[in-house]
């Protein structure tokens, strides 16, 4: 089992900055990739940045170019993502939940955080 804890959400003005934090536990040593997904009201959850423990990295598109997906470290017990949120604009209110995966033999187990939340106001 992975367990994942988010912090850093809050409230920001349109044009800020915001970072986020993800630390995993447990079963860490088969993380096979770590990453950031959000959820808007009334929006299904959707991509925002997942690096695998090669360094590759998948964005969203819309959001190439203002979010960055730091490289995990790993010490010990822990290993942490980041999201670095730059140019942040009202769309991007939303809940921002920690994930990562493992491959299995029937393809990839899922682990979400909690959730914390993101409010850009205007």
């Amino acid at each position: 089992q992975v367990q994942l804890v988010e912090s850093g959400g809050g409230l920001v003005q349109a044009g800020g900055s915001l970072n986020l934090s993800c630390a995993a536990a447990g079963d860490i040593f088969s993380i096979n990739a770590m990453g950031w997904y959000r959820q808007a009201p009334g929006k299904q959850r959707e991509l925002v940045a997942v690096i695998d423990r090669s360094g590759n990295t998948d964005y969203a598109d819309s959001l190439k170019g203002r979010f960055t997906v730091s490289p995990t470290s790993q010490d010990n017990a822990k290993k942490t993502v980041y999201l670095h949120m730059n140019s942040l604009k009202p769309e991007d209110t939303a809940v921002y939940y920690c994930y990562s995966n493992k491959k299995m033999s029937w393809g990839l187990q899922a682990y979400w955080g909690q959730g914390t939340q993101v409010t850009v106001s205007s």
